[in-house]
């Protein structure tokens, strides 16, 4: 079965950067859609962005616009989501997820039941 394994979460400062790494255990990556979702205290998880098997398709949530980028190396079977100028707002619990329909087919990108595996998270606290 697939496992996901998210690194490179911690602690930053507001306004500083980090990099999410998204691997499988013994498998590669190269033919699922990816989703990273997050999860703050109190709050539901949501959609932060995704990105098609090819790379050719990307999305982001509007609160991460303009500051996150997604990107994958199909070479490497690793997925990554770059987060930059990061607000005290970003402080959650992020997760990746596998999806094995393609891009468009059933649910939307950014929707959690388009995902059949998921990681077990890596946490980011961006705080001062």
């Amino acid at each position: 079965q697939l496992q996901l394994v998210e690194s490179g979460g911690g602690l930053v400062q507001p306004g500083g950067s980090l990099r999410l790494s998204c691997a499988a255990s013994g498998f590669t990556l190269a033919y699922y859609d990816i989703g990273w979702f997050r999860q703050a205290p109190g709050k539901e998880r949501e959609g932060v962005s995704c990105i098609s098997s090819s790379g050719g398709m990307t999305m982001y949530a509007d609160s991460v616009k303009g500051r996150f980028t997604i990107s994958r190396d199909i070479a490497k079977g690793t997925v990554y989501l770059q987060m930059n100028s990061l607000k005290p707002e970003d402080t959650a619990v992020y997760y990746c997820a596998a999806s094995t329909t393609g891009w468009g087919q059933g649910a939307l990108p950014m929707q959690e039941r388009k995902y059949d595996y998921w990681g077990q998270g890596t946490r980011v606290t961006v705080s001062s």
